[in-house]
């Protein structure tokens, strides 16, 4: 699959997944995809079962923000926000394809926090 289809199959995603479209959402998933969530040591086997566990997420994104998608060849790298009940979660999420499907994702979710005003000198506020 050519860099320009998989950086459109990946649009058509995070569009999918804003819109809250379970179905559109998972077109990108191959049917054997591994999803990995790191940080709470879970790991969803298969498509069926991944669009299962986000259709019953118990709160559905009230906002969702893509700030980048970065990739080459089979791996890409996508950045975003998504809001659960008032709450922004930065999200980074690495993607690898084959055949033109996604066969293993890893997502990492990060809260928000304030900055330390020691270091305020050398940075600048950034939204």
């Amino acid at each position: 699959m050519e860099e320009e289809q998989i950086r459109e199959a990946l649009a058509v995603h995070w569009r999918a997944s804003a819109a809250g479209d379970v179905n559109a959402e998972h077109d990108i998933y191959d049917n054997d995809a591994i999803c990995d969530y790191p940080q709470s040591g879970e790991r969803i086997l298969g498509r069926n079962n991944l669009q299962a566990l986000r259709s019953h997420h118990p709160g559905k994104p009230s906002g969702f923000n893509v700030r980048r998608i970065v990739g080459k060849g089979n791996l890409w790298i996508t950045e975003y926000t998504i809001t659960y009940q008032g709450q922004s979660a930065y999200t980074v999420s690495i993607m690898e394809f084959r055949n033109g499907k996604v066969v293993h994702e890893t997502q990492y979710f990060a809260d928000a926090f304030e900055a330390p005003a020691w270091r305020s000198q050398w940075v600048q506020q950034i939204v």
